[in-house]
């Protein structure tokens, strides 16, 4: 059987810290992404692409910002199709430039993805999601009086815009994603944490105002199309306890138990605790699953060497 595996991108995979972020400079680092799938492909591996958005969302609210009256601002999850567009184009681009000449006739397949989130859910009144640019304790001050948005304080780093971040319940689109893979495609799928969409009774779904984790939906779409490897690449080899510091401990096999002991006592939203959170979710009980988080050079080996942090389910 082959095997199956969602590896999820992080939003600065895509546009660094310190980059101005022009089409060409996340298009380069598309392609360094797009690399790290190569070794994959060639073991005969199904992948299916997810990422995040952050960077890419705060730099379009920020647009929205700049030219209000003279372009009528979008709602927060139009900005987050936007950027679901945008980087699945980037994504597409970067595999048939990296592709072109070999003996491959593989295509990367885009697709927008709306995901189901509760309406009634307590996120939409307490915004944890950080996106977008860092401000200076002024500026955020300046934002949150004069525009009425919420933004905190970032790991020391400055301050960020915050907005809600429901879980997501439902990815849309399996089906189409199952057909891809069956013809050995490579689709782009719920980038961003997917278009967040609540459910209404008369009139269909609509937009919710919000931006879904990435590494939670990842997980959800994970478990929806059967895979059996759910691969968080982020800026760090392994989740490390006491990171930065002399004692630092890097972690490598760990329990779904341990994890979130761990969890609790040692990661703070906003950074290592979803990952940790959405790799439990994806392994708790199934034996034949592993969730692994590690760093986007580690793409390959995470799955066929065991590099990384790898999460399991130790239930009988």
């Amino acid at each position: 059987m082959t095997e199956r595996t969602v590896l999820a991108l992080g939003g600065n995979a895509l546009l660094k810290p310190e980059q101005t972020g022009t089409f060409q400079q996340q298009l380069d680092n598309a392609r360094k992404s797009i690399q790290a799938i190569d070794g994959l492909l060639k073991n005969g591996q199904e992948v299916v692409l997810t990422h995040g958005n952050g960077p890419q969302v705060g730099n379009i609210l920020n647009k929205n910002r700049s030219t209000e009256g003279a372009t009528p601002p979008m709602p927060l999850f139009a900005c987050g199709a936007q950027s679901q567009g945008l980087i699945g184009f980037m994504l597409q681009l970067a595999f048939e430039q990296e592709f072109r000449g070999r003996d491959s006739d593989r295509s990367c397949v885009p697709i927008v993805t709306p995901v189901t989130v509760d309406s009634d859910s307590d996120a939409f009144e307490n915004p944890t999601k950080p996106v977008g640019p860092f401000y200076s304790e002024e500026e955020a001050k300046t934002m949150i009086e004069s525009e009425g948005v919420s933004m905190i304080e970032d790991a020391g780093r400055g301050w960020r815009r915050v907005v809600p971040s429901p879980e997501p319940a439902e990815i849309h689109g399996v089906d189409t994603v199952n057909s891809i893979l069956e013809n050995q495609n490579v689709p782009v799928v719920a980038g961003g944490g997917g278009i967040p969409i609540t459910a209404t009774d008369d009139d269909g779904p609509t937009g919710a105002n919000a931006v879904v984790d990435k590494d939670l939906t990842g997980a959800t779409l994970a478990d929806q199309i059967d895979a059996q490897t759910y691969v968080i690449l982020t800026d760090v080899s392994h989740v490390a306890l006491n990171y930065g510091e002399p004692d630092q401990v890097d972690l490598e096999k760990i329990s779904t138990d341990e994890a979130r002991k761990y969890q609790d006592e040692h990661f703070e939203r906003g950074s290592m605790y979803e990952k940790i959170e959405a790799a439990c979710q994806f392994v708790d009980g199934y034996s034949d699953r592993r969730a692994v988080i590690t760093s986007l050079q580690n793409a390959t080996e995470a799955v066929t060497e065991d590099v990384g942090t790898t999460i399991y389910d130790d239930q009988p």
